[in-house]
């Protein structure tokens, strides 16, 4: 059965690396580069490979050993770069639909509003949003006391497999942490889905073809936000000391929907799919000569 599970885990790794890297490659070879969504697209998905990159590999390798031991100071590392990662992915999605917003609520002022120079600040700001959750979050973790048996029933050093192994009441420190991750999923989910109604709203005012595209690119934005929120408010909302599914759920925010979201972006996205074959036409045209 482990076998079984690391060879999925594995496919699915590599379906993330070559999904990801496609979109990569394709948005900076290409003048997509240039447009406010397709920066932020770029962002998003080297924040997938990164942030799975944080978890997969150790997964990988543990389900590959007899032994299945981190250290403390790898495990406090792997907390703060999934969280930081994680937390500047959420901003990205924040940005991406300011952008969509503004596209189409606002479209005489869009050229304006999204510059390259406020694009820019708002991948800073979600790096430095991203960078004090999760600092906030290590420093709690780091003043507990731990005591035997130093286990954790997940895969990956999160803070609510870890608050199991403290030693003194961790009711505090359980609302802190619901608090730093969970009521943030929760408000941020439900800003998300409030500027995605009022786009739907504005939509009725336009064209029958302007309102199809809108709706195929808002559909796939709302689809990534749906597969990365939902699992992360199950998880974070829910006190450390309950049973539940967080090892099983996590795998959606973790593996399944890093190898979705390229798939959701390109198969329904004529821009994408036209600049894909373009560029890998170029390529192969090079590489001919």
């Amino acid at each position: 059965m482990e076998l079984l599970f690391f060879f999925w885990f594995l496919l699915c790794y590599l379906a993330i690396l070559m999904g990801n890297f496609i979109i990569l490659l394709t948005i900076t070879c290409s003048h997509l580069i240039e447009e406010p969504m397709y920066y932020f697209l770029c962002h998003l998905s080297l924040m997938d490979l990164c942030y799975t990159s944080t978890v997969v590999p150790r997964l990988l390798r543990d389900l590959g050993a007899a032994r299945r031991n981190i250290s403390y100071n790898n495990c406090m590392t792997q907390l703060f770069a999934a969280h930081l990662l994680a937390g500047v992915e959420i901003f990205i999605l924040v940005s991406m639909a300011f952008d969509r917003y503004v596209a189409i609520v606002k479209p005489l002022h869009y050229t304006v509003v999204m510059n390259r120079q406020r694009c820019n600040l708002l991948i800073f700001t979600a790096w430095a949003v991203g960078f004090w959750h999760s600092i906030a979050l290590l420093l709690m973790v780091l003043n507990l006391p731990f005591c035997g048996p130093n286990q954790i029933d997940h895969y990956v050093c999160d803070v609510k497999p870890l608050l199991k192994l403290v030693c003194r009441d961790i009711r505090v420190v359980s609302i802190l942490a619901i608090a730093n991750s969970g009521m943030v999923a929760v408000f941020i989910f439900l800003v998300l889905v409030a500027s995605y109604v009022l786009i739907l709203h504005n939509l009725r005012t336009r064209s029958s073809a302007g309102r199809r595209k809108a709706l195929s690119t808002c559909s796939s934005h709302v689809m990534v936000v749906v597969l990365f929120f939902v699992p992360c408010i199950y998880i974070y909302v829910l006190p450390a000391g309950s049973e539940n599914k967080d090892k099983e759920i996590s795998v959606f925010y973790t593996v399944i929907a890093p190898m979705l979201n390229p798939l959701i972006y390109t198969l329904r996205n004529t821009e994408m799919k036209t600049a894909m074959q373009k560029v890998w036409s170029k390529m192969a045209h090079s590489n001919f000569q």
